[in-house]
């Protein structure tokens, strides 16, 4: 089993950035998939970047490509957002979530139901 907690979120003025944080502990018996994903009230849930572990690569969604950054810290088990260029679209609860994936697999954002681990989210507030 694996917790996800995440942290970093915050008000932040249009035109500023906020890194996000999400710690992985527990059970991890294969390199993670680690998915960003946000909600805003009476929206859909939207997948905004992921990143595989094992290997780095990166995938971003087009609402978010050239602004936000999915990122590793390899000596931890921990991944970052960096948004830049922030607007009020990007307010929302911001989640990330994982799944242990060998490599081969498909590691992407696009298939939230993919993932099986949730952290409990932190909200970013553009004003």
């Amino acid at each position: 089993h694996v917790q996800l907690v995440e942290s970093g979120g915050g008000s932040v003025r249009a035109g500023g950035s906020l890194r996000l944080s999400c710690e992985a502990s527990g059970i991890i018996r294969a390199p993670l998939c680690v998915g960003w994903f946000r909600q805003a009230p009476g929206r859909e849930r939207e997948g905004v970047g992921s990143i595989y572990r094992g290997s780095g690569v990166t995938k971003y969604d087009d609402s978010v490509k050239g602004r936000f950054a999915v990122s590793q810290d390899l000596t931890k088990n921990t991944v970052f957002l960096q948004m830049n260029s922030l607007n009020s679209e990007d307010t929302a609860m911001y989640y990330c979530a994982a799944v242990a994936m060998r490599s081969g697999g498909y590691c992407s954002y696009v298939s939230p139901s993919l993932f099986l681990y949730w952290g409990q989210g932190t909200q970013v507030t553009v004003s």
